[in-house]
């Protein structure tokens, strides 16, 4: 066999790791998360049909702090990433590709996710 003159595939020793290459990682992770927090969903709704004693369970479960935990985890999860999906179809609208504007979006991802998590758990949990 001869040498091959193609150039080789990029490396990962070319690339500098970036905040967005970290919330493309992270996107893909909070979509396994809401995958497992919508089977939470379902055993409490599951839960709800089958009457309060079932449902009791369930809410001794989730209700203590370990569970509490979870479910801000997940609500976290939900938001982050619905605005990384919106930042996606943004891409998808060829805007925001610009350096700074990628940083913006990705900024805006991140605080936006906690923003909208401190919020909910705020006026709709703890008050």
């Amino acid at each position: 066999m001869t040498e091959s003159k193609r150039p080789l595939s990029p490396h990962l020793e070319i690339y500098r790791f970036s905040l967005t290459m970290a919330l493309s990682i992270l996107h893909r992770i909070t979509g396994v998360a809401l995958y497992l927090g919508t089977l939470l969903l379902a055993w409490w709704l599951i839960a709800a049909a089958a009457g309060p004693a079932y449902l009791d369970l369930v809410y001794r479960v989730l209700g203590n702090w370990f569970g509490q935990l979870v479910l801000l985890g997940f609500t976290w999860a939900l938001f982050h990433h619905m605005l990384g999906g919106l930042k996606h179809f943004t891409w998808d609208l060829v805007r925001g590709f610009a350096p700074e504007q990628r940083r913006a979006l990705s900024w805006f991802n991140v605080i936006g996710g906690l923003v909208l998590t401190l919020l909910v758990w705020i006026f709709m949990v703890w008050s």
